[in-house]
């Protein structure tokens, strides 16, 4: 069987989260879930109504390892899929010959990867963390499994 694997938000990286979420709310969409990531980011999850697809905003605080200052053309942040096969998704990346950019742990029972395209655009994937259960239980900092 084929595993799983569906295309589900697209991210956008922004300046301020508040004034992101006002704006796409006044515009029509409406807030499905929000939460903060392991490695010291927020997000929000927007839907329109009448679709499935997600918009996600990202907000990334200065000293975060995946902040970097925005310019015109940078705002957006990566293609977000959801897989129930990581090694799956982790081959179909090497097939391609993109670049592994982050593989972490996420709120300790999912793991996200992800991949750039030649344009340095970033196509992620999260699913079940696959690791072995006794791996899963290491220390994190912003992210970063020590």
């Amino acid at each position: 069987m084929a595993p799983k694997l569906r295309f589900v938000y697209t991210g956008l990286r922004v300046r301020n989260l508040a004034r992101s979420l006002g704006f796409y709310q006044r515009f029509g969409f409406r807030e499905v879930a929000r939460g903060r990531m392991d490695h010291g980011g927020r997000w929000i999850h927007l839907r329109f109504p009448g679709s499935e697809h997600r918009l996600e905003l990202n907000y990334y605080p200065t000293k975060n390892r995946f902040y970097e200052p925005i310019r015109p053309g940078t705002e957006f942040d990566h293609f977000g899929f959801f897989t129930d096969d990581l090694p799956a998704w982790r081959r179909r990346g090497a097939r391609s010959g993109a670049p592994l950019i982050a593989d972490f742990p996420e709120r300790g029972i999912y793991r996200q990867v992800y991949f750039e395209d030649p344009d340095g655009n970033w196509l992620g994937a999260f699913g079940p963390d696959d690791r072995p259960i006794a791996a899963r239980g290491t220390r994190r900092r912003r992210g970063i499994e020590e």
